[in-house]
């Protein structure tokens, strides 16, 4: 499982103002990260693959609710077993709640079997902030042609109890399913909800 940091210094290129949220339905094909080997990514890397972005904060009690139920890892192992790219990414800054370094991140992966393709340090918030990601979790959904096709929450329900996640609609997986029919995805946009990413 790789790691990835992104860089203070990266640029992510989008076509929209800086820190604006994302339309669904736009381009976003310039996402600049770099590994912990120093290896540099971009999202454009990723074409003809979906990419599933997920912001997490392991202190939090919405978090807690879908990785001590294994629902987030289900989710994660289905979605790279059908060949997408699954990139969990922690804004928390230093100091802040969730926030992790790469052994904190490596060990947090073996406690809860995470399943995701890598893991995002975004320390300084550059890509929350580009992303407008709110919350943890908050889901966004890049297609083959790296167009956002979903945003918003996991599911329809915002509780942080884990007992009413098997009646609730998955949003993520609902998306995924019509992608893999070749339908365009019915819900694009949902409120999300959760605890503040920790920005600095």
């Amino acid at each position: 499982m790789r790691i990835l940091t992104l860089a203070t210094a990266a640029i992510l290129a989008l076509s929209t103002p800086a820190f604006a949220k994302i339309a669904t339905g736009s381009s976003v094909a310039d996402m600049t990260v770099i590994d912990s080997t120093g290896t540099s990514h971009n999202l454009s890397d990723f074409e003809g693959q979906r990419v599933v972005l997920e912001w997490t904060n392991e202190g939090c009690p919405y978090v807690k609710k879908h990785y001590r139920t294994d629902n987030m890892q289900d989710l994660q192992r289905k979605a790279t077993e059908d060949g997408a790219v699954w990139l969990t990414v922690i804004s928390s800054a230093p100091g802040k709640q969730g926030h992790k370094d790469n052994v904190g991140v490596v060990n947090w992966q073996a406690k809860y079997d995470v399943a995701s393709t890598a893991v995002i340090l975004d320390e300084d918030g550059t890509m929350g902030r580009a992303f407008s990601a709110k919350t943890t979790p908050h889901m966004f959904i890049i297609d083959e042609d790296q167009t956002l096709v979903y945003q918003g929450a996991i599911d329809d329900n915002n509780s942080s109890n884990p007992a009413t996640i098997d009646d609730a609609t998955n949003y993520v997986r609902e998306a995924l399913a019509d992608m893999d029919a070749g339908r365009d995805v019915a819900v694009t946009d949902t409120q999300p909800y959760g605890c503040s990413v920790k920005y600095k």
